[in-house]
């Protein structure tokens, strides 16, 4: 079997971006995916500046912003008071060649990367083939697949990255714990292409809104607006999604004198886990398979991208001669960050828009308020939350 080649479990953003990496310094890569297509998974739609300067190294960026809308402006605000603060990213001119976040559906960015892969004689993306076994020795890494008529076969690389989701089979093959926590509420995604910023006074494109009985974020797409609840997980998915009771949490944010149009809704439990390694051997863990979090802050899709491209350098460096070892610096570096800027910004992120206590309200927005007033304050705030700070910080990771 040919070992000299890197097999990426998983044809997400994350796998794509490692397997574009490695294609385009000269190393063969064979990206399964168990899909027939490249799903169109509405989750994640915003991708923050330093993502954006990352993908302009294959010149990515420049066609997906035609697909998406430039938002250099998002907000807190309280429910029944109106705008908190709104941040400005253009403060980051200078230390980012994109000062803005761009709401673009993670599909759009999987399709760009794929079709790129098309056209690259060192890449090959196979559908319908589910990893179900992942074994290695020194030399190499064998994955186990299983084809759409159930017949397995084996495919044969030098290194492996999974990048196969929160569930990853391969995280389980290797044997690595995925320990953290279930938050208890339920998140209900609704799409529509009701304008909310024609009906709520000062609206940013990205809204995170406050409310100590039921948050929401309102973040607009090129086309939709997508509307993020919590919902009760005493319910069933069915009672979630059904009609009616889409329309009342839709007429609760903003009333209408008609129904509203709903062009999406999905519910899905939400996960704040951590691998406890990202490497093992021959074998690379990325992404959702690495690390799951709430997406209040946008920092799933985008942390993963940047694992990506972080082992990706890394490999192509072992690849060419470097010591294998090289490999846990990415772990040290990548997982540092899930666990210190990640998890803990979503996880304050979540608190915020859920506290109920009136004083504890109050301090936190007016921290806000001072914060959005003083400049240097401004600037490091929309540094850190828009994941820039994090990837300094990591430098210092050996």
């Amino acid at each position: 079997m040919d070992r000299s080649r890197v097999l990426v479990v998983g044809a997400g953003p994350v796998g794509l971006a490692a397997a574009t990496y490695l294609a385009s310094a000269g190393i063969p890569v064979t990206v399964v995916e168990a899909s027939a297509d490249l799903p169109d998974d509405l989750r994640a739609s915003t991708f923050h500046p330093p993502t954006l300067d990352m993908l302009d190294r294959f010149g990515v960026t420049e066609k997906l912003i035609p697909l998406g809308l430039i938002c250099p402006l998002w907000q807190f605000r309280d429910r029944d008071e109106g705008v908190v603060a709104t941040f400005d990213l253009s403060l980051l001119a200078g230390e980012t060649g994109h000062p803005y976040r761009l709401q673009c559906e993670q599909w759009k960015l999987a399709r760009v990367l794929r079709d790129d892969l098309a056209r690259s004689s060192e890449a090959e993306v196979l559908y319908g083939l589910q990893a179900v076994g992942v074994r290695q020795d020194d030399d190499s890494v064998v994955l186990t697949v299983k084809e759409p008529d159930g017949h397995q076969r084996e495919l044969c690389g030098s290194y492996l990255i999974g990048a196969d989701g929160a569930r990853s089979v391969v995280r389980r093959a290797i044997g690595v714990a995925f320990e953290g926590q279930t938050i208890p509420e339920i998140f209900l995604s609704i799409s529509t292409p009701r304008a909310f910023d024609e009906g709520i006074p000062d609206l940013a494109p990205i809204a995170y809104i406050s409310d100590p009985e039921e948050w929401v974020v309102l973040l607009r797409t090129p086309s939709l607006w997508r509307v993020l609840l919590p919902t009760d997980p005493t319910q069933t998915e069915a009672e979630m999604r059904a009609a009616d009771a889409v329309e009342e949490r839709l007429q609760s944010v903003l009333p209408l004198p008609r129904r509203y149009d709903v062009v999406h809704t999905t519910a899905y439990r939400v996960h704040e886990r951590v691998a406890d390694r990202y490497v093992a051997g021959r074998v690379f863990l990325a992404g959702d398979a690495a690390h799951v979090n709430n997406p209040l802050g946008g920092m799933g899709m985008n942390g993963g991208i940047h694992d990506a491209m972080n082992l990706a350098e890394k490999l192509c460096a072992v690849w060419n001669g470097a010591p294998r070892a090289l490999m846990g610096r990415y772990e040290r570096q990548r997982r540092k960050v899930a666990l210190e800027t990640v998890q803990a910004q979503t996880l304050r992120n979540r608190q915020m828009m859920n506290e109920r206590d009136p004083a504890a309200r109050r301090a936190f927005q007016d921290e806000l308020r001072r914060t959005v007033a003083d400049t240097d304050r401004h600037r490091a705030y929309v540094r850190r939350t828009s994941m820039l700070q994090s990837l300094r910080d990591l430098e210092q990771v050996e």
